[in-house]
């Protein structure tokens, strides 16, 4: 889990950071959350876009992607979800 002053450091690094991924109207599949995985292993932080036309509301989705990918949620900001995964050979960033 992380601490209340990692997740602040996190949300700071991802600010300028792009969506890469985007959810729509079908939600999170198999397929998505593979592909989530192995990005996170190279990045370890991203953002995931919610689209409007998303049946399922944030929350859900984000918690879908955290237990697909075994990943961290770091916050959900407007239709925004940053998710946080320790890379195992690729480790770039260093939590406070």
């Amino acid at each position: 889990m992380l601490t209340g002053k990692q997740k602040r450091f996190l949300r700071a690094e991802a600010h300028h950071l792009k969506p890469i991924f985007q959810v729509g109207k079908i939600g999170v599949n198999d397929n998505m959350i593979e592909q989530i995985i192995d990005v996170l292993e190279k990045r370890e932080l991203i953002k995931v876009s919610v689209l409007q036309n998303c049946l399922e509301d944030k929350a859900t989705v984000a918690d879908k992607l955290v237990q697909g990918a075994d990943a961290e949620l770091v916050q959900i900001i407007g239709n925004n979800i940053i998710l946080y995964k320790e890379s195992m050979e690729n480790k770039q960033i260093e939590l406070p």
